[in-house]
């Protein structure tokens, strides 16, 4: 693939042959076209080699969704630097961690965070801590200023140079370093761009976090790839996303995102009318919310399959069947193949659920400064070992069942929870559930199932278990339904099982 020889080509092309066409503007804010692009992002590149960053240093970034956050990215990305996007949300404790693991030689916070975050930067050695608000204001556009350089040409870069250290989510441990390429990001923007039938007339309502790999490559790259635009939304607001439905395209969002929506009586297919397109993942969606969706606007919702480590590799078609519950069939030039979880051996049985393994030029090039890691994640012929339960139907369709660390081993038998949310998620009165196994003395684990009502559902665990008994076998059904008010989730709508299994880690231990 022509992007993987020049890895840098699908970054300029904008600027090169569509100067005037517009690339990004707020609401109400500034537009930047492709032109401003890469004037802007190239005197900010010079700043920062004017730091002293040279290709593969890495410049970590803690600051808040704005125009200037994707011009840092934009630079980063041309003067051969690598990105380490971090969560505004994380504490200085874990910004400490990223800092020294990543051994970042510039940081980036948000400017009033600056007197409480030096103290963390220079315990993590970095040599410059600077600063950029949403505003647009901070030190790092003060340097840009006073400074006439732009950075004209890319640095000496190769596709297997390091583009970015996205960190896990550590749900299991230190979050790990996924180290990323620009060969990875290269193939992933022009297969998403060339699958989802982006062109220079697209507009992207851009609503997701910039520290994730949705927000960040799936959507911007694919945005640059394309020569398409976006309107970047500095936080997700259901309504204010509804009103902007008819100034865009594409929509790319969480399953949470999509809730959100169809609680908005303005979502209708009057005002969809304009879209194109509409995505999903980061999370599973439910077949529920698929539907209603559909009969409320119109659109099938496009769901996808990828990972920090990977970025996308699945995605229903855009044009076919998009099947609700499924992830679709892996992305041009990407394979997906199941293993026995007990034996190791590939399953070539359509439905048979297994260990899902990735091989493709999507996938990273191993852990940050942890090669025992990178070994034990790749199988020995080169497959990704994504951690994931799932399985594959006769069309070649992908099925996530689950994660391999949420298998349930009850009495012997294994219990894959997302057979069991279905069933509990299709009771009236239920908006949503998860299933999760904690220590049982008589069957090892006890299946258990924390369970969301609807608003005026007035159902008890009892009636919960009713329900569900006659169409789940003995071994699979919940020995509790606890109800909850709401489900623990991360910043991108990922059910967070790790928290119920510890606050539950005593539900069926007594004494």
């Amino acid at each position: 693939m022509s992007c993987v020889a020049d890895p840098s080509d699908w970054i300029e092309r904008g600027a090169r042959d569509y100067p005037d066409r517009l690339f990004l503007a707020m609401p109400a804010g500034r537009r930047y076209n492709y032109a401003d692009l890469r004037g802007e992002s190239g005197r900010i590149a010079a700043a920062l080699q004017g730091l002293g960053v040279q290709v593969g240093d890495r410049v970590a970034v803690r600051v808040e969704k704005s125009a200037q956050a994707v011009l840092l990215y934009v630079a980063c990305l041309r003067l051969g630097a690598a990105l380490v996007p971090i969560n505004v949300a994380c504490s200085p404790n874990e910004l400490e961690y990223f800092l020294t693991d990543s051994k970042a030689r510039v940081a980036v916070v948000d400017p009033a965070d600056l007197a409480s975050l030096r103290p963390v930067a220079t315990q993590a050695a970095v040599e410059h801590l600077v600063t950029l608000g949403a505003d647009g204001c901070g030190s790092l556009t003060d340097l840009v200023e006073r400074s006439a350089a732009i950075l004209e040409s890319e640095r000496n870069v190769r596709p297997d140079s390091l583009a970015a250290i996205v960190y896990t989510s550590g749900t299991t441990g230190r979050s790990k370093g996924a180290m990323l390429t620009r060969a990875n990001l290269a193939s992933n923007a022009t297969v998403l761009a060339d699958s989802w039938r982006f062109t220079g007339q697209d507009v992207l309502l851009h609503v997701l976090p910039l520290f994730h790999v949705h927000g960040l490559f799936a959507a911007i790259n694919t945005v640059l790839a394309s020569g398409s635009a976006m309107i970047l939304m500095s936080k997700f607001d259901a309504a204010e996303a509804v009103s902007q439905l008819g100034s865009v395209t594409v929509f790319m969002g969480v399953p949470t995102h999509y809730t959100r929506l169809l609680q908005e009586a303005a979502l209708n297919r009057a005002a969809a009318a304009r879209m194109r397109l509409f995505v999903s993942g980061s999370a599973p969606l439910l077949a529920e919310t698929h539907q209603e969706f559909f009969r409320r606007t119109g659109h099938q919702i496009l769901e996808r399959y990828g990972m920090t480590e990977t970025l996308m590799n699945t995605s229903n078609p855009y044009e076919g069947a998009r099947v609700p519950g499924s992830v679709g069939r892996p992305l041009p030039g990407i394979c997906v193949r199941v293993i026995n979880t007990e034996t190791g051996a590939v399953e070539t049985a359509p439905e048979t659920i297994g260990t899902l393994e990735i091989k493709g030029p999507n996938v990273f090039a191993g852990y940050w400064q942890d090669a025992q890691k990178t070994r034990s994640e790749f199988t020995a012929d080169g497959w990704f070992k994504t951690g994931d339960l799932g399985r594959i139907d006769g069309n070649g369709y992908v099925y996530i069942v689950g994660r391999v660390k949420d298998l349930v081993i009850s009495g012997g038998y294994n219990v894959y929870p997302k057979e069991i949310e279905s069933e509990l998620d299709s009771i009236p009165g239920v908006a949503e559930s998860a299933v999760f196994g904690v220590p049982h003395p008589d069957f090892g684990e006890g299946v258990t199932a924390a369970v969301v009502l609807k608003g005026s559902a007035s159902l008890s665990e009892a009636d919960i278990l009713n329900a569900v008994r006659p169409r789940l076998a003995r071994y699979k059904l919940p020995k509790r339904i606890l109800l909850v008010a709401e489900l623990p989730r991360n910043t991108m709508g990922k059910v967070q099982k790790n928290i119920l299994r510890a606050n539950n880690s005593s539900l069926y231990i007594t004494g």
